[in-house]
């Protein structure tokens, strides 16, 4: 039976980009995967079949081998004989096989692949300013693969054992030839594993994992902001026939708070006065995230004036000193007035004019003298 064209496989043009071919497998083996399609062989031979659809055209030697030789490019002893060589027979790769070991085959050897380590993982969590300044711990669920219990990670049924590949002979590689050159392939039969398993796992279909959603307990250290990350060793996708897991990776991002904005290890915050207190000065009450302190203001003050408490911010994460609350005051002008309280503030306002206006309001006296000497040049 011949085998069908790979990029037919997965409905795919024969130009299609990597990722178009990583989208398009991605939804073929979810349709065809054994975990869904219980006791289904034909799905499970699809699944087989998309597979190595993916391996072949997202390897840029291996697709190019593909799209020129086809299937027969895969095949032991593909692409014709060539005995070619450099004088007597040598071979190609025994002159070549030290430098380009990994392209060509003979000088290096017997190359086993190693199972693959799992791959690693990110999780996105979000944590309150508190939590994050303060640390905490969180449990987190994580869709993941892990190490199949039936097999113990094998991927071959109890009381039976993988068998070496009669393919690749326990090499993981096959080498195609095309005259003098000799290509070195992962075998399409074991994947590069150098095994075969004949008798797989029924839980786990000889994938040696299964899919499933752990419960992880994660431990915040105080002082985290946006943008850290914290890895757990080992807590990522399952390797390969027992190979080591992966990690996880926990992506941190502190949502805004409705009073302190966080800049590094220090805190700001806006502190709204009266303008009576602005003008005489007075004391009010400013919050922290340890409760809450008394800030002095002193009398005649701008809005825009800032106020450091040291020691009131964050904690480093890293180590070292501990940030301070900037306070930055605000002088609120009051709302909703009554006729007998505009009444005292325009004779309040009566007060500051005349000679002594420059000395009450300095800053407005200042600007307007500015912008009549601005006219004043402009129509000399």
């Amino acid at each position: 039976m011949s085998k069908r064209d790979l990029y037919e496989v997965l409905s795919v043009a024969r130009d299609a980009s990597e990722r178009d071919i990583k989208k398009a497998y991605k939804r073929l083996a979810m349709k065809f995967h054994p975990d869904r399609n219980q006791g289904d062989a034909e799905s499970a031979e699809k699944f087989k079949e998309v597979k190595y659809a993916y391996e072949i055209l997202t390897d840029d030697q291996k697709r190019a081998a593909y799209d020129q030789y086809g299937h027969a490019a895969f095949e032991q002893g593909g692409m014709g004989g060539g005995g070619g060589g450099f004088g007597g027979g040598a071979d190609f790769s025994d002159i070549f096989g030290d430098v380009f070991g990994d392209i060509f085959g003979g000088g290096g050897g017997r190359r086993q692949q190693r199972a693959q380590r799992g791959s690693d993982l990110r999780y996105n969590m979000e944590l309150t300013l508190e939590e994050a300044v303060r640390g905490c711990s969180k449990e987190i669920r994580v869709p993941t693969l892990v190490g199949c219990d039936s097999c113990d990670g094998s991927g071959a049924k109890k009381g039976s054992s993988a068998t070496t590949c009669g393919t690749c002979h326990g090499a993981g590689q096959v080498q195609m030839r095309q005259g003098f050159f000799a290509v070195q392939q992962t075998c399409p039969h074991c994947h590069g594993r150098g095994q075969i398993i004949k008798d797989p796992c029924d839980k786990c279909h000889g994938e040696g994992r299964v899919e499933e959603t752990k419960t992880l307990s994660v431990k915040i250290p105080a002082g985290v902001d946006t943008g850290d990350r914290i890895r757990l060793s080992g807590e990522g996708e399952a390797g390969e026939q027992g190979a080591p897991a992966g990690d996880l990776y926990v992506q941190v991002h502190v949502k805004e708070h409705h009073i302190f904005q966080r800049e590094g290890n220090n805190l700001h915050c806006e502190v709204p006065v009266s303008f009576t207190m602005a003008a005489l000065g007075g004391e009010v009450e400013v919050p922290t995230l340890d409760g809450r302190v008394s800030l002095k203001v002193p009398s005649e003050m701008q809005t825009g004036r800032m106020f450091r408490m040291r020691g009131k911010g964050v904690d480093s994460v890293r180590g070292g000193l501990r940030g301070d609350l900037i306070c930055k005051l605000v002088v609120e002008t009051p709302v909703h007035l009554s006729k007998r309280q505009k009444e005292l503030l325009q004779e309040l306002e009566e007060t500051f004019g005349g000679k002594d206006a420059s000395k009450h309001k300095p800053k407005s006296e200042g600007f307007f003298n500015g912008v009549k000497k601005f006219f004043d040049d402009l129509t000399n």
